[in-house]
């Protein structure tokens, strides 16, 4: 085979696996969607059938008559209204991540992370999107895992710590500056930056988990380190 010949293998693998990443974060997106709908479907089911229930049970003590049918069917338009616009359940904030048991921390992250993504740029959307696939794949390996343990921390420490941190500092730099370079690097760039390792590093943790390295995870000692402006902030 020659050097050609390689790099061409090379870049068809590189390729195939982004577009097995691609396929990854859309079937994930569905799937929250499809989760979402149903969710909201229920909660609009419930309350109708709530509803309904209550005049009938009103009705025969009371005659309801014609104002009383109004007031039913506006009741239920309200109810329907209402629970399509409004949120299934409260957005996690940072603060209640640093305080969520470690099993359930990936799907709060994940959650956490939905309220964040307009707000970035699409290069960060779509590492953002990546980073949930992983925590999705990192779920079951935490289910089994010691709070006591020190891989637990590492855990904590990147997810619940920095990478929150990272997005508050990013949002906390004015709209228009963050395409502006500052030795030599833009804010957008160095959130792109930022999420990139721990997107790779969430990968690092899920496949030593996997392996019992726990040790390894533990003593390590890699962390988030960007290059940022001169204090090492967004």
């Amino acid at each position: 085979m020659t050097d050609v010949d390689r790099q061409i293998a090379r870049a068809s693998e590189a390729l195939d696996r982004s577009r097995e990443r691609y396929g990854q974060v859309r079937a994930r997106g569905k799937r929250k969607r499809e989760a979402e709908v149903l969710k909201r479907v229920g909660r609009i089911a419930a309350a109708d059938a709530a509803i309904i229930i209550g005049a009938l049970i009103l009705s025969a003590f009371v005659p309801l008559g014609v104002g009383g049918a109004l007031l039913v069917m506006g009741l239920l338009i309200a109810a329907t209204l209402l629970l399509a616009i409004f949120p299934v359940a409260a957005a996690p904030t940072p603060q209640r991540l640093a305080e969520t048991p470690l099993k359930a921390l990936p799907l709060q992250t994940e959650q956490w992370l939905e309220t964040q993504r307009r707000a970035l740029p699409a290069p960060a959307q779509t590492l953002v999107d990546s980073i949930g696939v992983k925590l999705e794949t990192l779920s079951p390996q935490l289910a089994n895992l010691d709070e006591r343990e020190p891989a637990a921390a590492e855990v904590r420490k990147l997810v619940a710590e920095q990478l929150p941190e990272l997005l508050n500092g990013y949002g906390r730099v004015p709209e228009p500056l963050r395409r502006t370079e500052r030795n030599g690097i833009t804010p957008d760039q160095q959130l792109v930056n930022g999420l990139r390792v721990i997107d790779d590093e969430i990968a690092q943790m899920t496949a030593q988990l996997a392996q019992g390295d726990l040790d390894l995870l533990a003593t390590r000692g890699r962390y988030l380190q960007i290059r940022y402006q001169g204090d090492g902030e967004v």
